[in-house]
């Protein structure tokens, strides 16, 4: 009899250890369960922990809730202003109902994916060449709004969408780098001729300073000479006086007070009697010899 009781015992435990194994399932911290009886979801989504099911009638599915890194493949589109480009990124996104992600879709990995692409795609239609390289947040907040819209119902939230990488091709690169080459060039320009006005400006205001002493005009010719006679070179200055320059430049100039020479008139030749003419009388005879 005692025998028989322990027998049955030990078979009673030994089915309750395989039951319990059989029923057991852990979830882990960063996953949800979703329980499916019979087919259906039964009650509400089992937390983290040790969670029992009804073996062969019950099936718990887990679904992990971390954010998942998405890369999206580099898709080729023509811009808006007809130029190629070849544009990838990647979305993060995450769980936040996992009865929604398993029963409205299929595979939520696969579909953000796909629907990630044709936003990529569509934005690259929508956006210029220049916002492509210069206004990323605009076009970022744009392509994350475009994939959450559908992602909201599949029990999906989009945290983050970048765009990693714009590709050009070798001719509008070699086109960019010209038009940014003059850019600077012109720059340049502007600055130097910016910085030869204010000298122009400043060397007039020195020159308008010095004209009132001439002795300040010397000092600043001694100045230079100083500077040039500190480098070590053989350059030989000779500083020659201005008012000389003017008595040399006097000298060359004519007087004003010598007069030119008139040039001699030729003189007319004289007529002889035999070239005149015999002047006729009032009533038309010879005149008297």
């Amino acid at each position: 009899m005692v025998e028989d009781l322990v027998v049955t015992l030990a078979a009673a435990g030994s089915a309750g250890v395989v039951y319990l194994a059989m029923a057991a399932r852990v979830v882990k911290q960063y996953e949800r369960g979703v329980l499916f009886r019979l087919g259906r979801v039964a009650g509400e989504v089992r937390p983290p922990g040790l969670n029992l099911i009804i073996p062969f009638v019950d099936r718990l599915q887990k679904v992990n809730m971390q954010i998942v890194t998405l890369p999206i493949p580099a898709q080729e589109g023509i811009t808006r202003d007809n130029v190629t480009v070849r544009v990838d990124a990647v979305v993060y996104f995450r769980v936040v109902d996992a009865s929604s992600a398993l029963i409205k879709v299929e595979d939520y990995k696969f579909a953000v994916s796909q629907m990630a692409q044709t936003s990529l795609r569509s934005i690259i239609g929508k956006s210029d060449l220049d916002d492509l390289l210069s206004n990323r947040e605009k076009l970022n907040q744009g392509l994350e709004l475009m994939i959450d819209s559908p992602a909201v119902g599949w029990g999906i939230q989009v945290d983050r969408v970048e765009i990693k990488d714009v590709s050009l091709p070798d001719t509008m690169k070699r086109s960019m780098a010209r038009q940014a080459e003059a850019d600077r060039e012109r720059r340049a320009r502007i600055i130097n001729a910016d910085a030869e006005l204010q000298a122009s400006k400043k060397l007039a205001e020195a020159a308008q300073q010095m004209s009132g002493t001439p002795a300040a005009l010397q000092l600043r010719l001694l100045q230079t000479v100083m500077a040039v006679a500190a480098e070590k070179n053989s350059t030989l200055v000779l500083p020659i006086p201005v008012e000389l320059l003017h008595f040399l430049e006097r000298g060359g100039q004519p007087s004003l007070t010598e007069k030119p020479e008139k040039p001699e008139k030729p003189e007319k030749p004289e007529t002889g009697e035999q070239d005149r003419e015999p002047a006729a009388h009032t009533d038309g005879g010879p005149h008297p010899g």
